[in-house]
């Protein structure tokens, strides 16, 4: 407003506290009605994730009902043996890939923005793509099982049995590309997580006041990296096997099935923690809170977490103690095994010095908790002593590591994850579950699964084994099988009364219960679509503790981005290790794009499954078209500086190291690094098995091509930095920027494509044996990356043609580069590995 004549200008005052309200609720509204399937909120996307989790809990749930009503009776013949081999098959790979990771994975989309402080995670339309990508593929891949068409191979998919010989139809395929790619859909949500946790945490919340369940998620997001990609590899291998007769795991051809366990179990058993980890950070939130005292050991904890993530990496061969591999190794594995155990019993002293040095109260999350302490530790006690040779040779395949199994993944898994969801829930409703109807729901899970369980450790000593579908009377099993299946029953009318609970009581709104158990962390201020009203400095561990009136604080919007700085959904990116602000990140809004990438990816597997070759190839291509899309407006322009109250002033853009997308390039290639460990591994490996199938140097390629194609991937390596130094120079990237990008990616391509020309020049075909398949297997990989790079370095140049890509507006084509590089790299790693290898061993 402007005075009179000789009057002074009045200052503006600005949007009063209810409009700044109105434009964030506005600007972080959800879709409505069927539109919410669009929605990128963490809530919303979490809500999805857990419910979908929750769905396959129960089918798998229903299934094992059916294995224990096969199983109650000798001779029985409720289920022919292909059913049950399917049902058994079907039941194991709900519960450990779609159950079992995606529901803690779930939780840390869920819970971690608020937790930390955050208005969302980095990467919003990524975690919806994880989400939608996951729910069409895993309700595709069980609904095999009423086509008869399911996998029957066990959820382990050992070869032989896995392969064209033993099982010609399309089970193994459903299972090899819809579990495949759903191991992409968790790695897609472990990077938002990764960057989400190490970088938009609250200010002043530093790595030590990061609360438990953060770290945990950390450690099983970075486990999910390097794990994840061993299973990948192997599903590409054998899939590669059934489809063309590459003969990976034929033993008689120069491979070996023991490289499919190898590989597995290199995934398998670190799923197992896994899994486990961020159950046990749900339980270091909830105990502190019912005992109504910090966290006891916080640090020791800590350092735990990080000691189990890493010793799981080193105990793969526990699972192949039987298979005769070296004493030698056994020892060592044996004693890792063993080792594991420490940095877990720290955890668990942790809970128990915590409950004795507060006042537990008896809630519903309280005896779940209990349970699982009882529970698990049983199930830890029966690992140290499958992790001792002698006892394993005995145990192994039977019954025995059945009830250990269930006592560490039930027992260390859904107790902590139901007690989460009677813990959390007023966090998001408008009532708390039942007291009531929670402990019958405990008291019969608890008993049921013990009742159920606790039998199997004596009838596999006895001699029951592991996966059969019928047995003959007389055996000593019948009376210990059928308790086995009573108590299945009752652990169900456990779920059951769960689930009652859950419908009568469970009502999402963002008028919530509140903070009925007077936790101390962020999840439990007043929380709303854009998060907490405005975004606190913290201080401590248990901020709402130490600050009675913090809550009360941020509601009144006293810290920072009370409101839309930009007119945008944003989150403030903090620095990794002491959360000092660095710069305001943009969020994507709800779209379509995403949605659909997810499906026509989801289609592009399962269309290849049943041999649907060219709607296959559509499908993957409107799967990129969609992604391209979804990325055009992922990098918005930079602007001025802004203002998000207390003082501090944040650039809205940033490149290089501080970017997000940056990091998430990084944790990317760390991906492809351990799947192309995971290959030179096997590919060492069936040197040690099989060198006697591998060629001498006459018949290997001269090497004149090879050095040809070396020479094209470093002159590739030329053009990325000449492309590099333009795009630092020149303001607006010009035709040599896109010259050198275009020609530099052909020459990646033509490397690779000499190279390959090169093994088939000397008449080596990837069919004739184990060595010969590795070789195309090394170009399949290096296609893989390539490919992925020639469609950066066309996004690049569209970019950079329509004005969107400059030297300060950077993040795509600093991608490119990351990506660009390492693929230079592992080409060329690739060339030494199968060229220079076999002459260097060679006669």
């Amino acid at each position: 407003m402007t005075g009179s004549a000789g009057e002074k200008a009045l200052p503006n005052p600005g949007p009063s506290p209810a409009d700044e309200l109105r434009s964030l609720e506005t600007i972080w509204a959800s879709p409505k009605g069927w539109r919410i399937v669009s929605d990128v909120n963490n809530t919303t996307i979490g809500h999805f994730y857990l419910a979908t989790a929750f769905l396959f809990f129960l089918l798998a749930g229903v299934l094992g009902l059916l294995i224990r009503l096969q199983l109650a009776a000798p001779g029985n013949e409720f289920l022919s043996q292909e059913t049950y081999n399917q049902i058994f098959t079907m039941h194991g790979t709900v519960m450990m890939f779609l159950f079992a990771v995606p529901a803690v994975e779930a939780v840390g989309i869920l819970l971690l923005p608020a937790m930390l402080g955050a208005r969302d995670l980095p990467f919003p339309r990524l975690g919806a793509f994880a989400l939608w990508a996951y729910v069409v593929g895993g309700l595709v891949f069980f609904c095999t099982l009423f086509f008869g068409v399911a996998p029957s191979g066990g959820w382990f998919m050992y070869p032989p049995l896995t392969g064209m010989r033993f099982s010609p139809g399309v089970g193994a395929d459903w299972w090899l590309l819809g579990i495949g790619f759903i191991e992409i859909s968790a790695i897609a949500g472990a990077i938002e997580i990764i960057v989400g946790v190490l970088r938009t945490r609250a200010p002043g919340m530093t790595l030590a006041r990061m609360p438990i369940l953060a770290w945990t998620m950390l450690v099983f997001a970075g486990m999910i990296v390097f794990a994840f990609p061993a299973v990948i590899l192997a599903t590409i291998l054998l899939e590669l096997e059934r489809a063309f007769d590459w003969p990976f795991f034929i033993a008689e051809r120069g491979g070996d099935a023991l490289l499919w366990q190898h590989l597995f179990w290199f995934f398998g058993h670190p799923d197992v923690y896994i899994i486990f980890l961020p159950a046990a950070g749900m339980v270091s939130m909830i105990v502190p809170t019912m005992a109504g005292t910090p966290l006891v050991g916080y640090r020791l904890i800590v350092v735990a977490l990080i000691a189990v993530g890493s010793f799981s990496f080193g105990l793969w061969v526990h699972h192949m103690f039987t298979t005769g591999i070296p004493a030698r190794s056994l020892g060592f594995f044996s004693a890792a095994s063993m080792a594991v155990a420490i940095p877990s019993g720290i955890q668990v002293f942790a809970w128990i010095a915590t409950i004795a040095s507060g006042r537990l109260r008896l809630t519903v999350p309280s005896l779940f908790v209990i349970g699982f302490l009882l529970i698990f530790t049983l199930g830890g006690l029966t690992g140290v002593m499958v992790a001792m040779v002698p006892f394993d040779r005995q145990a192994h395949d039977s019954y025995f590591v059945v009830a250990h199994l269930h006592y560490v993944l039930f027992g260390g898994m859904v107790f902590p994850l139901f007690a989460a969801i009677y813990y959390w829930t007023p966090a998001f409703s408008r009532r708390a579950l039942s007291e009531r109807l929670g402990r019958w729901a405990f008291g019969l899970i608890f008993a049921g699964f013990n009742i159920a369980f606790l039998p199997m450790h004596i009838t596999g000593l006895i001699g029951m084994p592991r996966r059969v579908y019928t047995y003959p009377a007389g055996m000593g099993w019948d009376g210990l099988n059928l308790v086995s299946t009573i108590g299945a029953f009752m652990l169900a009318a456990g779920v059951f009364a769960f689930l009652v609970d859950f419908i009568r009581h469970m009502r999402l709104s963002s008028k919530t219960a509140g903070n009925i158990w007077q936790a101390g962390t962020l999840e439990w201020l007043p929380n709303h679509p854009y998060g907490t009203r405005s975004i606190p400095r913290i201080s401590s561990r248990d901020p709402l503790w130490t600050e009675p009136d913090l809550a009360r604080d941020v509601e009144a919007g006293r810290y920072y981005l009370p409101r839309s700085a930009t007119g945008a959904r944003e989150t403030i990116v903090t620095s990794p290790v002491d959360a000092e602000p660095q710069y305001l990140m943009r969020l994507s809004a709800p779209g379509w794009a995403h949605v659909a990438a997810a499906v026509f990816t989801a289609g592009f597997f399962l269309l290849l499954t049943v041999k649907l070759v060219t709607l296959a190839a559509m499908s993957g291509v409107l799967a990129v078209v969609s992604i391209i899309v979804w990325m055009w407006d992922s990098d918005p322009a930079p602007t001025e500086p802004v203002d998000i109250g207390g003082g501090i002033t944040l650039p809205t853009y940033a490149s290089g190291p501080v970017s997000l997308g940056w990091w998430a390039m990084v944790i990317l290639m760390l991906v492809a690094a351990a799947l192309y460990v995971s290959y030179a591994f096997g590919y060492l490996y069936l040197w040690t098995v099989s060198a006697q199938t591998w060629p001498d140097g006459a018949a290997l390629p001269g090497l004149s091509r090879p050095l040809g194609a070396a020479g094209m991937l470093f002159a590739s390596a030329a053009m990325l930095f000449g492309a590099h130094s333009l795009s630092q120079r020149d303001h607006v990237p010009g035709t040599a920027f896109m010259m050198l990008i275009g020609f530099g990616t052909l020459a990646l391509l033509g490397g690779l494509a000499l190279d390959l020309l090169a093994h088939w020049r000397a008449g080596l075909r990837p069919q004739a044996s184990g060595y010969a398949a590795m070789v195309y297997a090394n170009t399949v990989l290096q296609l893989q990356i390539a490919a992925a790079v020639t469609i950066m370095a066309a996004f690049a140049i569209a970019r950079s043609i329509a004005g969107r890509l400059t030297s300060e507006r950077r993040v795509v084509f600093d991608n490119l580069a990351l990506l660009w590089g390492y693929a230079i790299s592992q080409s060329l790693l690739g060339m030494a590995l199968t060229h220079g290898f076999p002459r260097l061993v060679g006669p």
